[in-house]
């Protein structure tokens, strides 16, 4: 505890640093989930997603980022392990959040889209056994977490298949493509509206003091996608189309009508995302504060309204500073996207990451968002995939695991040296 009080300015200094650099990584690698269909689909220009995102992406971490904070500083170590070494909890923190920061920029610099949440996690793990050993990991939690890596991707594109099925079905496959995309495209939207206001007002509005029962929720958040599905209908009736042109024109202009669509999706994904993913460089970083400030390591660490201010500009400054490197290999190299099955893919996402969000899962958006761009393709055949990218993603994703808990057991190790 002497080191904790001795270095107390240092070890506040570093954690809101290193978490900042984390965050940085997160908006630069992971913006790719949020934005890439809309940019590879051609709804929006790279500029025009990076300042919807930067936006949304800001906004669901400072209203929706708490519940999922605490899950990766309190659920993977055992606390109890560290009561008698508590400044080894400190490094170990610290250590994480700059080894992930680390691999996250390395990988970005590379364009390789690898998980944050897997690193972090990594990380965490790495200096738990260099820390303690094997007995500070909580294992049966950490399966449970690895378990949602391999279900988030199937559920994402299983979420993301139907929807393409209920498009075809509803609006391509009929006589009147262009009535029934005018007729169902504010349903859509509706879907959008409802779902992400919901996950906010359950889960997020608290960190701000606004405390709402289950059925007022429910009703602000319809209300929501009503008025979204108002405004979609609005925006489809402003476009014009021509309804004598050929059967192939049709299709065209239904892509056209859903761009406004595809607007609101990506960034109602790029609000699920900083929800889910700013936890993954603040939660350490609480972990640090409240063993400051208390001098004592406790189950729960308190997510403050400051720390997710901080992740949000974290992940703004990385979105726009190196987003663009990764965003091509979700929009454009798994399979060709157009907006509707850019709409589908991201609507998909982001009702996995929000359903995860609200359970406090701290899944992979890059699992959920590839699993539902290849959902997508599924619907055209295994032919429309390009299974060499799609292997190359997935080998990304195992080495982070181990990169991250190497690299943060070699910082640990540094830094115990300098400080002990």
């Amino acid at each position: 505890m002497e080191i904790i009080e001795q270095h107390q300015t240092i070890f506040l200094i570093m954690a809101f640093g290193f978490g900042l650099y984390m965050t940085w990584g997160i908006g630069a690698n992971d913006v790719a989930n949020a934005m890439g269909t809309s940019v590879g689909s051609g709804a929006l220009t790279v500029k025009q997603a990076i300042i919807i995102a930067a936006i949304m992406e800001f906004a669901g971490a400072y209203l929706a980022g708490g519940g999922v904070a605490s899950t990766i500083s309190k659920g993977i170590i055992d606390g109890k392990a560290f009561e008698p070494v508590p400044e080894l909890l400190v490094m170990g923190m610290l250590s994480a959040l700059l080894a992930a920061g680390i691999w996250l920029m390395l990988a970005t610099m590379r364009g390789w889209p690898v998980s944050t949440t897997h690193t972090i996690i990594g990380a965490v793990v790495g200096v738990g056994v260099a820390a303690i050993g094997t007995d500070a990991v909580q294992w049966d939690k950490l399966g449970e977490i690895v378990a949602s890596w391999f279900v988030s991707p199937v559920l994402g594109g299983f979420f993301a298949l139907l929807l393409t099925l209920s498009i075809r079905k509803l609006i391509l496959n009929t006589e009147d493509p262009i009535g029934q995309a005018r007729k169902w495209g504010p349903f859509y939207a509706f879907l959008v509206g409802w779902l992400v206001s919901l996950v906010t007002i359950t889960k997020g509005l608290k960190h701000i003091k606004i405390n709402l029962s289950d059925v007022e929720g429910q009703i602000l958040a319809v209300i929501i996608g009503v008025v979204l599905a108002g405004v979609a209908r609005y925006m489809m009736n402003r476009i014009k189309t021509d309804e004598r042109a050929d059967k192939d024109f049709h299709y065209a202009s239904v892509e056209k009508l859903f761009i406004p669509l595809m607007v609101f999706t990506g960034a109602a994904m790029a609000f699920a995302h900083g929800s889910n993913d700013v936890a993954n460089g603040i939660g350490p970083m609480a972990a640090v504060v409240q063993l400051i400030e208390t001098k004592a390591v406790s189950a729960k660490s308190a997510v403050t309204p400051f720390m997710l201010f901080i992740g949000g500009v974290g992940i703004v400054v990385g979105l726009a500073t190196y987003g663009y490197k990764v965003m091509a290999t979700i929009g454009n190299k798994i399979t060709e996207l157009t907006p509707t099955r850019g709409y589908c893919a991201t609507i998909a996402a982001s009702f996995v990451v929000v359903l995860a969000s609200g359970l406090g899962l701290p899944v992979s958006t890059t699992h959920i968002a590839v699993g539902a761009v290849m959902g997508v393709g599924l619907a055209r055949g295994i032919g429309a995939l390009d299974l060499r990218v799609i292997g190359g993603i997935i080998l990304s994703w195992f080495i982070t695991v181990p990169v991250g808990a190497i690299l943060a057991a070699l910082i640990f190790y540094v830094m115990r040296a300098i400080f002990i």
